[in-house]
């Protein structure tokens, strides 16, 4: 398959990546930077397997569907965890959860495919 078969989902992986960045680097600015660790890394995480996600599909990679996989695991941990800190006012993590949230789905599509 081509990588324009992908683009939806290299798509979505390279706008979590820029919402995981910003995310991470909004949250060392918190007051409570402790509180936000866990957010911080999981954001990590996932800028860095989206980024991979995105040059393994753009490339065509074999092992293109195992990192999707992967990569939607991780985008719905750190969607999941940026969520839980709504209610105080950060809306880079509400931002950065609707990124990770939507490139999970994407990922989870693009590894199903036959």
């Amino acid at each position: 398959m081509s990588h324009e078969t992908f683009n939806a989902c290299i798509q979505a992986c390279n706008a979590c990546v820029v919402a995981c960045n910003h995310c991470a680097a909004s949250c060392l600015q918190e007051q409570d930077v402790k509180m936000m660790a866990r957010c911080i890394a999981l954001d990590m995480d996932c800028a860095q397997i989206c980024a991979l996600a995105a040059a393994a599909m753009a490339r065509g990679s074999e092992h293109a569907k195992a990192i999707c996989a992967l990569c939607a695991d991780i985008c719905q941990s750190c969607g999941d965890e940026c969520a839980k800190h709504g209610d105080h006012g950060m809306a880079h993590c509400q931002e950065c959860a609707k990124a990770c949230l939507q490139c999970a789905k994407e990922c989870r599509q693009m590894s199903a495919m036959s």
